[in-house]
């Protein structure tokens, strides 16, 4: 693999927190926290797509680098896609890593092990799932599960994707977290097919990939990031980054 290039999707118009990338964290806009993890992952340059110049002009005055993009994205994958064909037109990067614009606790670890299984020539996209701790998060419909199928310790062929409580019985249970690593063939192969029927049903894009023949790894991490989507999880995400600081 060459150098990822690791691309932050953000935009303004989020319903339940508006103006989500620019909501402040410890004296600095959430997307620059964001952006400040995926520089400390070390795994090449990072840039943040977005169609919003106000989140443009907080990355590029906190010394990041952003790409506009256009406005009517249906996905991040989308707008993801733009941006590398904007920024390497040349193909070099050959990996393009999509880091969600709302995980401004997500540990740089988690995106550095994130690549790791596209050492495979075999994997398409690699993404990243954790143990299911909670009693009560293993039937929520808004923890996504992953069922898969182990190939090495830590790593799982993705077989499916699902708000259901699967699989049946005895055994750990894994949470999805969108965060992935595209081969950069797979992502331009990914935003040129149609919203299949399971991802319609299940509401989940990565399903798209799985029913057109692509192969998902999944490696285990240590805990979930938290996903800032409510003024709640904007609270929570304060605590956790003033308690780092502290700490």
């Amino acid at each position: 693999m060459s150098d990822p290039l690791v691309l932050i999707p953000a935009r303004l118009a989020a319903t339940r927190l508006p103006n989500k990338p620019l909501a402040d964290i410890a004296g600095e806009p959430m997307i620059v926290h964001v952006w400040r993890r995926a520089v400390e992952a070390g795994i090449g340059p990072v840039a943040v797509a977005t169609d919003a110049p106000e989140i443009a002009e907080v990355v590029t005055r906190a010394g990041g680098q952003a790409v506009m993009t256009r406005a009517d994205h249906a996905s991040g994958s989308d707008r993801i896609f733009e941006a590398v064909e904007k920024l390497d037109p040349e193909g070099r990067h050959d990996v393009v890593v999509n880091v969600q614009g709302d995980l401004p606790t997500v540990d740089p670890r988690a995106i550095a092990a994130s690549i790791s299984p596209l050492s495979d020539p075999q994997v398409d996209l690699a993404t990243l799932v954790a143990v299911i701790g909670r009693e009560e998060e293993k039937t929520n419909p808004n923890v996504v599960k992953m069922v898969g199928s182990q190939v090495s310790p830590g790593r799982f062929r993705a077989l499916y994707f699902t708000r259901a409580t699967a699989p049946y019985g005895d055994g750990p249970l894994y949470h999805h977290i969108g965060l992935y690593a595209y081969r950069r063939k797979a992502l331009q192969r990914f935003v040129g097919l149609p919203p299949s029927p399971l991802e319609l049903r299940e509401k989940l894009e990565q399903l798209r990939a799985l029913e057109a023949s692509m192969r998902i790894d999944a490696v285990v991490v240590d805990d979930v990031p938290l996903g800032v989507d409510t003024p709640h999880d904007l609270e929570r995400a304060r605590e956790i980054i003033a308690a780092r600081r502290i700490a």
